[in-house]
Parts: C-alpha cells; sequence; structure tokens
C-alpha cells in the first residue's frame, strides 16, 4: 500500500518537476538552481498533501468535538496564509540547502585533518543504523534542540516579541502551529537545519523529519479536548499544548510558561516545566485583555501588520 502511494507520489512529482518547474527555470535563466529546485518541488507537493489531508480530517472533528466553541470563525483565516507560506513555501528546505555548502566545507576541512564527522545514527552500530530506529533518533535529538529554542522564545524579551505573535491566537486552531512571525521562523528553522547537518541528517532524512514534526504540531493546535489518556506522557496531547497557550499561564505564568515540548512532553517531565491540568481556558496574552487584567495590546488583524509589529517590538518593547 505504502510503496504504491510513494510510487504515484514519485510520478507526480517527476511530472511536475519536468513539464512545470524546469521549464520556469530556463525561462527565467536561473538552471543553476535546477539541483535545489527538484527536492523544493517534492517539498511543496508534501506540503499539499500534508494541508488536504488535515482539512479533511480535523476541521470536521473540531466542529464535531470543539474544546472551545466560538460563534465564528473570524480572525483565523489570517492563520491558513501562514500555514500555506510555510508549508508549501518550503523555508525549512530552503535554509537547509542553503547551508549545506558550508556543511560540506567543513566537513572536508575536518576530513583532511583526520577528525571523523559525527553521525548521530551510527551511534549504536546495528542498532541506530536500521533507517526507521535511525529517524526515531534524529526526531527525538531534534525535538530536545525544539524545547530549549522554544524556552529561549519565551525568556529572552526580543524573540517574545516575536513569538507572540504565535500567541495572540485566541481561537487556537489545527491552522494555529505556523501562525509564526517570519523572522522567528527563520532563526528557528536555520539553527535546527545546522543542527541537523552537524549530526548528520541527510537531505531527504531532513524533509521527514520536518514533515512528521508539524504533522503532529498541527494535531496540538487544534480545538479538540484531547489529552490522549496516558498516551499523553508521550506525545504532546491539544489540551496539553493548550495549556502552554493559556492565559496568564502560557507565557506569564511561573517560569515564563509551561509546556514548552514540541512533541515529546518527557521534556517538561525531565526540567519540571510540565502542567498536566485538563483545564480548557480561553487562549492568548495576557496584555491582550483589557484593563485592569491587561493593557488591550494589538497584535494587528493583517498578515503584514502582524509582521511589522513584530519588528516594532521587537526593538521598542512599548510599541
Amino acid at each position: 500500500m505504502f510503496g504504491s502511494l510513494q510510487r504515484v507520489f514519485d510520478v507526480v512529482h517527476s511530472w511536475l518537476f519536468e513539464s512545470a518547474v524546469q521549464p520556469l527555470l530556463f525561462a527565467a535563466g536561473a538552471s543553476y538552481w535546477m539541483e535545489e529546485a527538484y527536492p523544493a518541488t517534492e517539498w511543496f507537493l508534501l506540503g499539499m498533501v500534508q494541508v488536504a489531508l488535515l482539512y479533511a480530517l480535523l476541521r470536521p472533528l473540531e466542529s464535531l468535538f470543539p474544546a472551545e466553541r466560538w460563534n465564528d470563525r473570524r480572525g483565523t483565516g489570517v492563520d491558513i496564509i501562514y500555514t500555506l507560506l510555510h508549508r508549501l513555501g518550503a523555508f525549512p528546505l530552503l535554509v537547509f540547502l542553503l547551508l549545506r555548502p558550508l556543511a560540506d566545507a567543513a566537513t572536508g576541512w575536518l576530513r583532511m585533518n583526520e577528525f571523523t564527522p559525527f553521525n548521530l545514527d551510527s551511534l549504536w552500530p546495528g542498532v541506530t543504523e536500521v533507517p526507521i530506529v535511525g529517524f526515531l533518533v534524529y526526531l527525538v535529538a531534534l525535538d530536545l534542540l525544539d524545547y530549549w529554542l522554544h524556552r529561549g522564545q519565551h525568556h529572552m524579551r526580543w524573540w517574545w516579541a516575536l513569538h507572540a505573535l504565535h500567541h495572540s491566537q485566541r481561537k487556537m486552531s489545527f491552522w494555529t502551529d505556523d501562525r509564526n512571525h517570519l523572522l522567528d521562523s527563520l532563526i528557528i528553522d536555520a539553527v535546527k537545519a545546522a543542527v541537523a547537518l552537524a549530526i548528520g541528517v541527510e537531505p531527504a532524512q531532513f524533509v521527514g523529519l520536518v514533515v512528521a514534526a508539524r504533522v503532529l504540531q498541527s494535531v496540538q493546535h487544534a480545538n479538540l479536548p484531547w489529552t490522549y489518556g496516558p498516551l499523553g506522557y508521550v506525545l504532546v496531547s491539544p489540551v496539553f499544548h493548550r495549556m502552554h497557550h493559556a492565559i496568564g499561564v502560557g507565557h506569564e505564568g511561573r517560569r515564563l510558561g509551561c509546556n514548552f515540548a514540541v512533541l515529546f512532553p518527557v521534556w517538561d517531565l525531565l526540567f519540571g516545566s510540565a502542567d498536566y491540568r485538563r483545564v480548557i481556558g480561553p487562549t492568548g496574552i495576557r496584555d491582550q485583555l483589557p484593563p485592569p487584567q491587561g493593557s488591550a495590546h494589538e497584535y494587528g488583524e493583517g498578515f503584514w501588520r502582524q509582521q511589522w509589529l513584530g519588528l516594532r517590538r521587537m526593538i521598542d518593547p512599548a510599541a
């Protein structure tokens, strides 16, 4: 079954590249991007499949079993723009490919000086070299990195000014995952791509790791009252992550927030930031509230306004 789907995907991938992408590159005089364009086309198709499947599965579930009922979905439309931009725009892949020449040069220098490049999947010969095991090892390693990057987004004032855009959504849905300032995304993706290259992740493997993580993150942000039961101690559930987005808890609470884990809550358990209360409360940021609880701070209603406000607040917190 999976093999058949893979073959169909490969046929469509090749057809799209040869019939559309390749001619466009030749017409634009940009044939030197040909090698990078092939995996980018694959990313675009994977993004389309992701978005279609997530909408088909999660949109009906949000309607049938909402964690929070809204009178309308106004305000969630801009999140669709963010999702399409991040899922189809190949943000992480672009950064990864741009860093690849630097990584290759560094690897060559290490070999010339008789250093052996580090590959995490060779950690346990005969075990971590098994493709699925190696994939899971990389997934866990990058998730630990994500955990500390996420804490940095909440603890560094300038970084929080950017990340606050993600937390400002009052109607959290499966579209919310990619509601990020572009500079914030660039920083995260550049660090992750650099670390992935440093520990031996191959480009095709990197695509799979990013896709797997993003699908799970879309489910976490869905407007659903799921805790996953005992599985909630293994994977981040919508209720667990909703607590991270809760007003007065997700950022303003103890230790400037809780439930920072992106995929595996074990990091929150290990580092003392887990909050397993099953509270379905409003999401957002305290300063969005009117006085005296907040300051009725504006976070912008459109894509460009949100991007501009994030940059202004990074420079001037009072903006």
